[in-house]
């Protein structure tokens, strides 16, 4: 019982942790840097998680459950998607077009982000969960905690990172502009490398794909 606990108590510190990989920070703070306050900032991280949780659930759930198998070139296609998303978040950010849409996508932007993040990385955490519980229903309960702790630590990150741009447009004109450049050059080349890293280190468009769970 107690190494159970154990466990459930790590699946949350774990989820916290996660949300810090560095294609989740990238985009979100692609997408921040476009906020204009702190508690607005918490709340697209907080949308981001429910997004990324949402698949976890979905998709780690039926692989705990049932022992479901991704396909490596189903994998790797779910880590293109990501990079892929990088770029365009990366572009609207650049071109501004990102700002300009802020309000009519204020809640769907993050969701949708947070739901392809969860794509790529559910296999990996459904993977340590099957080694760690063996128990279907603990590894839902692990599962859950484990998108808890995502959901708080993104909530957490995303606050904190929009302290300097919030601090910066305060007291320098065009400072949030800049930021905004830099956030969206940052997501673009960072989406092309992954792209690259997936579509042909990895081999999505070779003959034999090779796909580790990550």
């Amino acid at each position: 019982m107690f190494s159970l606990a154990g466990a459930l108590s790590l699946g949350f510190i774990l989820g916290m942790r996660h949300a810090t990989d560095p294609d989740h920070v990238v985009a979100v703070t692609t997408i921040v840097s476009q906020s204009q306050s702190l508690r607005r900032a918490g709340w697209i991280g907080a949308l981001w998680g429910l997004g990324h949780s949402a698949t976890i659930l979905l998709l780690g759930g039926a692989i705990v459950l049932f022992r479901v198998v991704i396909p490596p070139r189903v994998g790797l296609a779910m880590e293109f998607a990501v990079a892929v998303m990088l770029v365009v978040l990366g572009v609207l950010a650049v071109t501004g077009r990102g700002a300009a849409k802020a309000a009519a996508v204020s809640t769907a932007r993050p969701l949708v982000v947070g739901f392809v993040h969860g794509l790529a990385g559910s296999a990996f955490v459904a993977m340590l969960v099957l080694a760690a519980i063996p128990s279907p229903v603990a590894g839902m309960l692990y599962l859950a905690l484990f998108c808890a702790g995502t959901i708080v630590g993104m909530t957490v990150i995303t606050a904190a990172m929009a302290v300097p741009a919030a601090y910066g447009a305060a007291r320098v004109a065009g400072a949030r502009r800049h930021i905004q450049l830099a956030a969206g050059v940052a997501s673009v080349v960072f989406g092309l490398f992954l792209a690259h890293e997936v579509g042909v280190t990895q081999g999505l468009f070779g003959t034999t794909p090779h796909w580790t769970p990550k």
